[in-house]
This record gives C-alpha cells, structure tokens and sequence, in this order.
C-alpha cells in the first residue's frame, strides 16, 4: 500500500493505530468465551465496502447504510508483539465520516462494492486505569477498542481479532499495547496465536479475495 497523500483529503480526520488478524470459518466457542472475560458492547451490521476501482492507500465504506467513512492509510510504525500470543503489523490511519445512504442494490451486491455482515463485540480500554467497559469513549478520549467479529460475506464464515487505538498521537502506540497485553494475558484457546500471515486490513483481506475470484474466472 502507498502512503501518498490522497488526492481531495487534506488535514482533519480522526487518526488511529490498528492491528487486525482475520481467520476463515466460524467463530470458535473457546475464543468468544475467552473474549467474555471482558465487559463488551455487540452489535450487528452490514458494511459495504468499495473495491473496484481500486484506489491504492484508501479504504472506503458506507457503514450500516448510514455513513461514508474513507480511511487514508499513513503507513506503518511496525509490529505488535506479545511473546509467544500475538504478532501483526501495526497501521496508522487517519478517518473521515460523512453521512449518506447504502449503495443501491439489486440482486447481490452492488457493482463495484462488498457486502460484509458482522457481528461485533467492543471493549474499550485506556492508559487511565486500563480497566474495560462497554461505553463509548467520551469525545476527545484517548484509548484502545478491543473488537472480536464474526463475519459472513459471500455465503462464507470468518472471524476477526482486531485492536484500534485513538486519541492523541503521542499515546496511541502505549494504549494499544497496553490493551493488547492485557487481552493477551491470557492465551487464545487451543494453542492459537495470531501471526503475520493473518494480520490484515480489511482492505486486504477483500481485495486479496477478489483477486482470487478473479484468477479462478480467468
């Protein structure tokens, strides 16, 4: 992914620290009970995701059918590690919001875009304290969201562990390390442990599977 700057976008935005593994099949009990140890708000969703045209170094999505958010990617500051439980490649971000409407659909999804159905499970964590909840963040509060995800696109099961820091730039590598160890004091169910060829962006994760559709149509 390019870090340029995004034609049209200029300062402003929301920025954040992230890191995401993404795992094919459903969620495993062990893992969703592993996760419980923590207060955590669901909810449920359809996101539609832009992928053709690609537009290397942003992701676009119109979330729950209510607003356009793009994110520019900023690069990356380098890995997560939590010896012997996690390792992924960290990614800086900056995001906007606008409200709209969905994608206007027909049979299937929209041309051009990726419908993605999840599941979501937040715990929110901060330095001050580092104990979660379910709440939202007050405005301008910094700390880390903790998300365990299922998701269900193209009649297919995946699941997502993912970890997202916001708040002021010079805490948002400390706030998400420090939630990611406390989450990670346990380890994961049956020996599992997140890695790098797991870790990706949604982004990723979408454009590699198209890419795989369309190697198989070729």
């Amino acid at each position: 992914m390019t870090t340029a700057q995004p034609e049209g976008l200029g300062s402003g935005g929301v920025r954040s620290l992230e890191v995401r593994w993404i795992f094919p099949g459903q969620l495993p009990p062990a893992v969703a009970g592993w996760f419980g140890r923590f207060s955590a708000r669901t909810t449920a969703l359809d996101d539609a995701y832009l992928l053709e045209p690609d537009l290397p170094g942003l992701s676009v999505k119109v979330r729950a059918g209510q607003a356009l958010e793009v994110k520019a990617y900023r690069g990356s500051p380098g890995l997560l590690e939590v010896t012997g439980r996690a390792r992924g490649r960290l990614e800086s971000w900056q995001k906007w919001s606008f409200p709209c409407d969905q994608p206007s659909q027909g049979r299937g999804d929209p041309a051009g875009w990726r419908l993605v159905s999840k599941r979501r499970r937040i715990s929110w964590f901060s330095l001050a304290g580092m104990s979660a909840r379910s709440c939202l963040p007050e405005p301008g509060e910094g700390g880390c969201a903790a998300e365990l995800t299922e998701i269900h696109t193209d009649g297919e099961a995946w699941w997502t562990l993912g970890f997202e820091a916001t708040g002021p730039a010079s805490l948002l590598r400390s706030e998400l390390q420090a939630a990611a160890a406390l989450v990670f004091a346990q380890a994961l169910p049956a020996g599992a442990e997140p890695g790098m060829d797991d870790s990706r962006s949604y982004q990723q994760w979408l454009r590699r599977r198209l890419g795989a559709e369309n190697d198989a149509e070729a």
